[in-house]
Formats: structure tokens, C-alpha cells, sequence
């Protein structure tokens, strides 16, 4: 796996809406930029990208959930394949194998953790939506981070994000659980 960058980022928000949250939430992301061994060609078997995403997830998650002292409520997983790859190899290195190490991370996790992949040029945003780790019908902690890179994915490379969060929108007025009519 040859890494180029990796970006952290924790932001903290106080308000919204014109109103003070009850308390701030932070999210946190970690994001690498790495080369695609499969920019350019057609290959079949993806699976050496399910180990470089359980990799990734091993190197990154301990120190994203620091960020947030370990007080994960909600989590998502990303990936922006360049222009040179298919959006399937994104899709390898987030699903079979970085959801092992973001629970180990984060204590746990019985939920899905929701993601978002696309094929796209350097500087590209993606949304990463958040859901709480173990109860995915907590309205209140769905959430939405953007994130980019200014210069990446390049052709050849490929932009892997993984964001967690301490809690959902500042201010849910929805509630807790299913709505059934």
C-alpha cells in the first residue's frame, strides 16, 4: 500500500440554525490518499483492496477515535476513486474488511456503518452519512460530513475517508426511533 497523504480533521459545532446546540458535537474524519495497484486496467479479483482497507483501518482508527476521546456515538465510511479507476474498487476497500477495525476502535458497533463511494477528479467533495453505531434507528444521531482533499484523488489514486462523531445534529427535533403511520 503506498500512502501519499493522510489528513485529520476534527471540527467542533457550538450552533445551528441561529441557536446554541445543548451541548457542542464533534466529528471527527481520517482520510488517505493512496495509489490504486488497479488505475488503468480491468481486473476481476479486487480482493488484495479488501486487505489495504482493513490495513487502513487498523492504522487509522485508534487515533481518530482519540480524537474524540473515545466518545463515539455515530460513524461512516468513504471512498473517491480517480478518473484512472471504477468505483468498485472504492468499494472494496470499504466494505469487506475497514468495518472490523472501526468497531474495534469505537467499542463496538452492531449497526451497519453507512457509506458513500464515487469515481471523481482531484478536490472532489463526498458526503458521508453518519449513523449512530449501535441503533440505526436514532433519527437524532443521522448526520451528514463532507469532506475533501484540494488535491486528490489524482487519476491514479484513490481517497479513502473514515468520520466518526460524538452525536448527531445540534439541535434533532424528529425523534428517537421509527415513525409508523
Amino acid at each position: 500500500m503506498e500512502i501519499r497523504k493522510i489528513v485529520l480533521t476534527r471540527e467542533t459545532v457550538y450552533a445551528e440554525a441561529g441557536r446554541k446546540a445543548a451541548r457542542p458535537i464533534n466529528r471527527a474524519v481520517a482520510i488517505a490518499v493512496i495509489e490504486n495497484p488497479f488505475a488503468g486496467r480491468s481486473v476481476e479479483d479486487l480482493s488484495p483492496l479488501f486487505d489495504i482497507g482493513g490495513a487502513l483501518g487498523d492504522r487509522l482508527m485508534p487515533e481518530l477515535a482519540r480524537l474524540l476521546d473515545g466518545k463515539v456515538v455515530a460513524y461512516s465510511k468513504a471512498a473517491i476513486v480517480g478518473t484512472l479507476g471504477d468505483v468498485e474498487h472504492g468499494h472494496a476497500l470499504v466494505h469487506p474488511k475497514l468495518g472490523k477495525p472501526m468497531r474495534a476502535a469505537v467499542g463496538g458497533g452492531k449497526e451497519v456503518i453507512c457509506s458513500n463511494v464515487k469515481v471523481a477528479a482531484p478536490g472532489a467533495s463526498i458526503d458521508m452519512p453518519l449513523a449512530n453505531k449501535d441503533n440505526i434507528w436514532s433519527f437524532d444521531d443521522f448526520c451528514t460530513m463532507t469532506v475533501s482533499v484540494a488535491d486528490a484523488p489524482r487519476p491514479g489514486e484513490i481517497v479513502v475517508a473514515m468520520a466518526i462523531s460524538d452525536g448527531g445534529r445540534p439541535w434533532p427535533r424528529i425523534g428517537k426511533g421509527p415513525i409508523t403511520s
